[in-house]
Order: C-alpha cells, then sequence, then structure tokens
C-alpha cells in the first residue's frame, strides 16, 4: 500500500469530520462523538494558524485515512513536543501510524530539536502503545481515572521518548 505523507491543508476538514465520528477513533482518542462539520472546518482552520502545532495528513489512493500533530511546548520547555494521533477505523493495522510517527520522528528530531516527545494512550490500546514502543516511547507512569468514556472512567499512560545526544 502506497502512504503519502502530507500537511493538512483546509480542504481536509471533511475527511477530519469524517475520521473523528468513527467508533475506535472516539474509543481511543479524547474525541466526543457527533462532532459537527462546522466545528471540524472551525478546527482545522484554527490549527493551521497555531505556529506550535504541525499537522499531517496520510493518504492511500488520494483518500485521507489519518492524521497525526505534533504540539510544541514554549519556553523553558520548548525542548518537548506532545503528540496525537487518528487513523481511519478500516485502515489499522495497516501501516498508517507507522507512516505517520515516521514522519513526525523526523520533523522532532531533524527539523525542530526536539529532545523530548510525549503523549497520553489509554491503558486498554495495545495497538498503540506497540507502535509507540517500536519508535523508542517508554510508560513512564499510569493516569488514573484519566477520561470518561463509554460510561465509565478510564486509565491512561503517559509515554514519552527522549531523543539520546549524538555521540
Amino acid at each position: 500500500m502506497d502512504v503519502k505523507i502530507r500537511a493538512m491543508e483546509r480542504e481536509d476538514y471533511p475527511a477530519w469530520y469524517e475520521i473523528r465520528n468513527l467508533p475506535k477513533v472516539c474509543a481511543n482518542t479524547m474525541s466526543i462523538p457527533y462532532i459537527s462539520m462546522e466545528n471540524a472546518k472551525k478546527y482545522v482552520e484554527l490549527d493551521l494558524e497555531n505556529r506550535e502545532t504541525r499537522t499531517l495528513v496520510a493518504e492511500v489512493d488520494g483518500k485521507v485515512v489519518g492524521f497525526a500533530s505534533i504540539h510544541f511546548m514554549k519556553g523553558r520547555r520548548r525542548h518537548i513536543a506532545g503528540i496525537g494521533m487518528m487513523v481511519h477505523d478500516d485502515f489499522h493495522g495497516k501501516g498508517i501510524g507507522t507512516k505517520l510517527m515516521e514522519a513526525l520522528i523526523d520533523l522532532a528530531d531533524n527539523w525542530y530539536n526536539i529532545r523530548r516527545i510525549q503523549l497520553e494512550v489509554y491503558v486498554d490500546n495495545e495497538p498503540a502503545i506497540k507502535l509507540y514502543k517500536k519508535f523508542g516511547f517508554e510508560i513512564e507512569g499510569r493516569l488514573r481515572d484519566f477520561s470518561f468514556r463509554n460510561g465509565e472512567y478510564i486509565d491512561a499512560y503517559i509515554m514519552s521518548r527522549i531523543k539520546k545526544d549524538c555521540d
């Protein structure tokens, strides 16, 4: 499968709307079901204007199948970035997350000089945890009752990848 990674554009908001409303995306991210098309459009526009965020898109055969963002901290924490990702339910397990992570890591390491990348992931999202570990992320701790999902509280792991100095 040929996956193209590119910058998000304003015209991507319908795909963002579609993916953000999918059951697995809602279950495994901080999403709430039933986001409106208008809110999706506003989100994409605000994201594009935010200088502290870069959002990438994964395309397969011209169809947007995933989004991944890197968010840069400020001040004394400017060496840190947070990341977030969502992949279309029909494309889980097909290497989309790997391609998006490769691009995020490249941006962090080779263009922004980010030393620490961090994220939160639900403890039951085993495919995502496996993906992050593949890229050198380690579990630093467990955040109890981190979020309310599907009628109950769920824990999350805080994970990070710290770039090692080159010798």
